[in-house]
C-alpha cells in the first residue's frame, strides 16, 4: 500500500509557476487600466490573466489591489453610457424608424443590454448599446 501511495504522489500533477498580471497600485472600479498600472509576477493562480495586453485600455469592474492577481471578470470594455445619461432610443424596422429621448437606468459598454426610461411615455424599455451611444430597442 505504501508503494502505491508513493507512486500516486509522484504522478500527481504539480502546478507550474506562470507569469500572471497584477496591479502596481490600487485601481478603483470604473477606472481605465494603463500599462503603467500593471506588472507581472511568477505565481500559479487559476483563472488569472497572463498577458497584460488583455487588460490595458479596459475598465476595472471591481477595485484591484496591488500585488493581487487580476482575473477575467475583474475588467471589461469601458462604459460609454452612464446611469442617468440622456440617450437616444432607436427602433429601426424598415420602412419604419422611430427615435425618442430616454434616460439610462443603468451603465454599460458597447453591446451591453440596459434598461432605459422613455421620457415621453415614462415607460421602461430594454435595449442594446450601439457604438455611437444610442440604444437600439427591439
Amino acid at each position: 500500500m505504501r508503494v502505491l501511495s508513493f507512486f500516486l504522489a509522484l504522478t500527481a500533477p504539480i502546478p507550474a509557476l506562470a507569469e500572471i498580471v497584477v496591479s502596481k497600485r490600487t485601481i478603483r472600479a470604473k477606472e481605465i487600466i494603463s500599462a503603467a498600472d500593471l506588472e507581472t509576477k511568477d505565481q500559479f493562480v487559476p483563472n488569472a490573466v497572463t498577458r497584460p495586453e488583455f487588460v490595458i485600455g479596459q475598465e476595472a469592474r471591481v477595485t484591484l489591489y496591488p500585488g493581487r492577481p487580476i482575473r477575467e471578470g475583474d475588467f471589461g470594455p469601458p462604459a460609454i453610457v452612464d446611469r442617468n445619461d440622456l440617450v437616444v432610443l432607436v427602433f429601426d424596422r424598415r420602412p419604419l424608424s422611430i427615435t425618442a429621448e430616454g434616460r439610462a437606468l443603468g451603465r454599460g459598454a458597447v453591446g451591453d443590454r440596459i434598461r432605459v426610461m422613455n421620457l415621453s411615455s415614462r415607460s421602461t424599455v430594454t435595449g442594446h448599446i450601439r457604438s455611437d451611444g444610442q440604444i437600439e430597442v427591439k
